[in-house]
């Protein structure tokens, strides 16, 4: 009775050994190659699967999403011989089972050494300027070159980054002092922009003023042109008329004229700044003659009556005024 027990408890872990052997349960996210006496058949996808037992087993486990490679640091000497040191990461991505299991042993190690091989070869054909000031050329020449040369083993390569970019310490202190040096370069030529500019602007300033204040002396000629040519029209009007009065028989005309330039002359001596004494001429009876042509001109036109004449001045006339002394010189000088 026990050896029967015993013989239906071991038919039944056979039975459970067969049965899991026969399902195989795949993950999410991954696929499972199936191999029969050792050749590849088919790939497993994710969830529950049959095999075989005995035949058929699980060959290679492969993780189907983005994966992240770490590419280790390396020392690369630059066209112009300069030497950096860089390091980088890569993703990628198994997009068939079959030929990243069998095309290339070890995955990962193959894409790192691929992927250093290649920095190598993409910074060694550039300049330094060009590798520290161009890292998204080197990123997608590296993408480029990658994607090609690890389609074969079933992979797609997604991003490659370069993380840092180090050159040594020299070369380092030189990009410092020329980086120094540019800019101060550049804020020279700022400075001197702006004083060609403000000089351009004085200039134009200058010559503004120049053009209005010649505008402004050409209109005044022009005012003053004008204002002699009206006064020489006046005078030549007044002319014209003292002519016809003169040619009408009317000589105490020219009497008006004779008096005013008298009077003029007489003002503008009187006015002098540097004057003490007023000099009268000897010879008053011209000035009397000619305020007392004044007088009948002045009768004739208002038609009025008798206009009495001018008094003489020293004859007759009130005392606290001027009074006339005899000169030495044919004159007489006014005193107070």
């Amino acid at each position: 009775m026990e050896d029967e027990y015993i013989f239906y408890i071991v038919l039944a872990v056979l039975a459970l050994i067969v049965v899991f052997s026969f399902v195989k349960t795949v993950p999410q996210g991954q696929e499972w190659t199936v191999e029969r006496f050792g050749r590849y058949t088919r790939t497993l996808q994710p969830g529950l699967n049959l095999i075989v037992p005995i035949y058929d087993r699980v060959g290679q486990k492969l993780t189907m999403m983005e994966q992240v490679l770490e590419i280790p640091r390396q020392d690369v000497i630059t066209k112009d011989n300069a030497m950096v040191t860089t390091d980088g990461i890569a993703f990628y991505q198994v997009i068939d089972a079959a030929r990243a299991a069998y095309e290339v042993k070890d995955l990962q190690r193959a894409v790192a050494n691929l992927t250093l091989t290649n920095i190598r070869t993409v910074i060694g054909s550039m300049d330094l300027d060009e590798v520290l000031s161009k890292r998204d050329e080197i990123n997608e020449r590296l993408l480029r070159i990658m994607d090609a040369a690890t389609g074969p083993w079933g992979i797609k390569i997604m991003r490659i980054e370069i993380k840092d970019l180090t050159p040594p310490s020299d070369i380092t202190d030189s990009m410092a002092r020329q980086m120094k040096a540019e800019r101060e370069r550049r804020a020279e030529v700022i400075t001197a922009e702006g004083e060609k500019q403000a000089a351009v602007l004085r200039a134009e300033g200058q010559k503004q003023a120049q053009i209005l204040e010649a505008e402004g002396r050409r209109e005044a000629a022009f005012r003053d042109a004008e204002a002699r040519e009206r006064s020489a029209e006046a005078e030549a009007k007044a002319t014209e008329m003292v002519s016809a009065a003169i040619a009408a028989g009317d000589v105490q005309a020219i009497n008006y004229f004779i008096a005013q330039k008298y009077v003029e002359a007489f003002k503008a001596l009187a006015m002098a700044p540097n004057q003490k004494f007023v000099v009268v001429p000897a010879e008053m009876s011209g000035l009397l003659g000619s305020i007392a042509g004044i007088g009948e001109l002045a009768k004739s036109a208002l038609g009025g009556g008798d206009t009495p004449s001018p008094t003489p001045p020293g004859r007759g006339g009130q005392r606290g005024r001027v009074q006339w002394a005899s000169g030495e010189s044919g004159g007489s000088v006014p005193s107070t």
